[in-house]
């Protein structure tokens, strides 16, 4: 594969900058390059090159037929790409060698302002491996400085509305080409299997979180609605006050279950509160440490399940400081979502938004994964597979951000974790979907 490669020509490498992303930038790369394998940096970072840096790459790429190989970076380890590994925020590194035969067979398809890079390697997937190298190849500083809690929220920023309408363009492109697109036909929602004891619960989990969960408990039962609701507090076994405070709450509406269990995350919580007696006929999530706008929200939910019927009703929200004063980037409406097309972009994305609502029969059927960190995603692109889900875009929810928040700002190691389980879950969801 790598005619005109030798061992050792280190010195006779260099490293492409693009000016840009572009497809038409990326086809000069191309057309341009005078061996079989390119390498492309991020012009935002100077490189370092380790010890044969360029060597190991081009080794790896001869010894496992891959279209693109990239590597870690000294201090800065990456994770493996898979089949869900679909986003177009997934991080490869500033620097990818690519093989340019595979790449002219793959071609760069589209007119692509931003996304040229991003479609040849779904396109050099669909037909070649893309492998990491584990080893730490080189040095390079890092591009994005902020912390995780602040870079999650990127995709929903609408100062990007264009390029996100770009990304969604080249993604659902290449679900198409895999056969995992699907078209907006959905199962009917089946009958409630009730009877349950009321129309709604708003469901809490819950683990030391004493500074917030009596202002959540307390947005829940003042909530307003001509139908019984109840408030569900699943109380994880906090070690702080959070378990004083929920007992020393008195109303009909409010129950409050320490599970038998040590061992459950936050979706183990969620199973706790579905499969129970008191669980209604609709599940609506509210953290912990958030609070819902007004007391008129599970009356808007409820009434988007029966104007549908749906299997799962989303909410938008703002995101506020921990003194609920609004903060960037605001309002979260999740607008890119369509009825024709959202359940395919979900597989891009990394969440749907909030507040979440499940229809009780259809999630029981299901179930939560027993994690802390997208479980509520795995359920939603389950559910979307086969049902149709509302959207509301006012805001109906107001998201803390502060530093208590499990995700504001994650350890390198956990990030890669919770990123890696993510692309697993795409993984899942889009096999199940090729088999359709």
């Amino acid at each position: 594969m790598n005619k005109g490669w030798r061992e050792g020509a280190e010195r006779d490498v260099n490293i492409v900058y693009p000016k840009d992303y572009s497809s038409k930038t990326i086809q000069q790369l191309l057309d341009a390059a005078d061996s079989d394998v390119i390498f492309i940096g991020d012009p935002r970072v100077t490189i370092e090159p380790g010890p044969r840096m360029f060597d190991r790459m081009v080794c790896v790429m001869r010894e496992t037929g891959a279209g693109l190989v990239y590597a870690d970076a000294a201090g800065r380890p990456r994770i493996d790409y898979q089949l869900g590994s679909i986003r177009d925020n997934f991080d490869f590194g500033p620097v990818l060698a690519v093989s340019v035969p595979a790449a002219r067979q793959a071609g760069v398809g589209g007119v692509w302002r931003w996304g040229g890079l991003y479609d040849l390697r779904l396109r050099l997937s669909e037909c070649n491996a893309i492998v990491r190298i584990p080893e730490p190849l080189y040095g390079a500083p890092l591009i994005d400085n902020r912390p995780t809690g602040e870079k999650q929220f990127d995709y929903v920023d609408p100062r990007n509305r264009d390029y996100q309408i770009e990304m969604e363009q080249i993604a659902t492109a290449h679900l198409k080409r895999i056969g995992a697109w699907l078209e907006p036909r959905f199962d009917q929602v089946p009958p409630s299997a009730g009877p349950f004891p009321v129309k709604a619960s708003v469901v809490i989990p819950v683990r030391n979180r004493e500074r917030t969960i009596h202002d959540a408990v307390r947005s829940a039962l003042a909530q307003r609605a001509d139908f019984d609701f109840n408030v569900i507090v699943v109380d994880n076994h906090s070690t702080d006050r959070t378990t004083e405070i929920l007992r020393g709450i008195r109303n009909p509406h409010f129950i409050h279950i320490v599970p038998q269990r040590t061992d459950l995350g936050i979706g183990g919580c969620w199973n706790e509160a579905i499969y129970s007696r008191y669980c209604g006929q609709y599940a609506i999530q509210l953290d912990s440490d958030d609070l819902y706008i007004d007391e008129s929200v599970l009356h808007r939910i409820v009434r988007e399940f029966d104007a549908g019927p749906y299997a799962m009703v989303i909410g938008a929200y703002t995101m506020v400081d921990f003194a609920l004063n609004e903060i960037p980037p605001g309002l979260i409406d999740h607008r890119e979502w369509t009825r024709e097309n959202g359940r395919n972009n979900a597989l891009r994305i990394n969440g749907l938004g909030a507040p979440r609502a499940f229809d009780t029969s259809v999630v029981r059927r299901i179930g939560f994964p027993n994690v802390s960190y997208g479980e509520d995603y795995a359920v939603a692109l389950r559910i979307s597979r086969d049902y149709e889900i509302g959207r509301i875009y006012d805001s109906l929810y107001l998201c803390r951000r502060w530093e208590g928040n499990s995700d504001s700002a994650l350890p390198l190691e956990v990030a890669n974790r919770y990123d890696s389980y993510k692309d697993w879950l795409r993984t899942v969801e889009i096999k199940a979907r090729m088999q359709r």
